[in-house]
């Protein structure tokens, strides 16, 4: 979301010069390789799972994650580029990309908040460190792919109930979890 704001009553340029107010922001790095995934076994996930890239759970090939719904965290540790330049008055952000549906970032120990809508950005800076940053992303997706995936068990077996009768077997599951890609930036006001 953005906030737009008129100067001299709205009526036309403002005479002080040109500026912007919202800052600008510079690749540093992505956060690409593995990443370790870990799925709430009550649910029907694996307790701990490797990831070599992110991917959307539907595509995976564990019936387990595919039609997980819940929440799973991916975790990660990595060190900023030390070809990263921190100028006065500048700020390090963590954009997860895309992300299907919420995700609440933890970065060495600190919770940083809950990212429920695009840009899924979130300051660092107060929080990074040059090397060994320990990053935890908990990611929640909605309930239909369990469901749609209980569908198709014996009734001893499923995990859900619900009589909502339009999430069949054969309905299409819902993208989930961290898609990135999980990229470093820096920002210049």
């Amino acid at each position: 979301s953005c906030f737009v704001v008129f100067r001299n009553g709205g009526g036309g340029r403002e005479t002080r010069g040109e500026g912007q107010n919202f800052p600008t922001f510079t690749f540093v790095a992505e956060l690409s390789g593995l990443w370790t995934v870990r799925f709430d076994p009550k649910w029907g996930g694996p307790a701990s799972v490797e990831f070599p890239q992110l991917v959307d759970w539907t595509q995976r090939p564990e019936e387990g994650i595919r039609f997980y719904s819940g929440s799973a965290t991916y975790v990660k540790t990595f060190d900023l580029p030390e070809s990263t330049t921190i100028e006065p008055h500048s700020r390090i952000h963590l954009d997860l990309g895309n992300v299907r549906q919420l995700a609440e970032v933890r970065l060495n120990g600190r919770t940083l908040g809950v990212l429920w809508a695009k840009p899924f950005r979130v300051d660092v800076t107060d929080t990074m460190k040059p090397a060994g940053n320990q990053l935890a992303i908990e990611v929640v997706n909605f309930w239909p792919n369990r469901v749609i995936g209980d569908a198709s068990l014996p009734a001893d077996q499923r995990r859900t109930r619900t009589n909502i009768r339009k999430l069949t077997a054969d309905t299409p599951l819902v993208p989930s979890g961290l898609l990135g890609p999980v990229t470093i930036h820096v920002s210049r006001d």
